[in-house]
């Protein structure tokens, strides 16, 4: 793990933020196929987890983690939203999925639809796209 500090961008981070990269996107192509086979608690954790592994690329530039979700979130928001790197619409993507993730995860009764999940592709790969975007900027 990372200290929090910033650190000076070297080869290594540039790898690690490719390779988080990567991750997002295959597991946001997993989110599609769950989706498709109708299995939307899976698609959600999938959609959730997708934006987790961007938000980390993008952290990975600034020598930046965290060992709680809670806290790659808060990082996040601090060093690239409130920074205006992010826009604010994006960054609130990556709180919107964390939230219906531990929905999915917590709540007994949680049911999620078709339409929901096929909106929350949609967000998570505008959200990738952003990150995407930023990272070009940030390298």
């Amino acid at each position: 793990m990372f200290s929090g500090k910033e650190r000076k961008l070297s080869p290594e981070l540039k790898e690690l933020a490719a390779m988080r990269l990567k991750k997002a996107d295959e597991t946001l192509k997993d989110a599609g196929l769950l989706a498709g086979a109708g299995s939307y608690f899976g698609a959600v954790n999938r959609l959730y987890y997708a934006a987790f592994y961007a938000a980390r690329a993008l952290l990975a530039v600034k020598g930046l983690d965290s060992p709680k979700h809670s806290g790659v979130i808060a990082i996040f928001n601090k060093e690239f939203v409130k920074e205006g790197i992010i826009p604010k619409d994006l960054g609130r993507i990556l709180n919107d999925l964390f939230e219906i993730r531990t929905a999915g995860d917590y709540e007994d009764n949680k049911i999620f639809s078709k339409a929901e999940v096929d909106d929350y592709l949609i967000k998570c790969g505008t959200f990738i796209a952003g990150v995407k975007q930023a990272l070009k900027q940030q390298l």
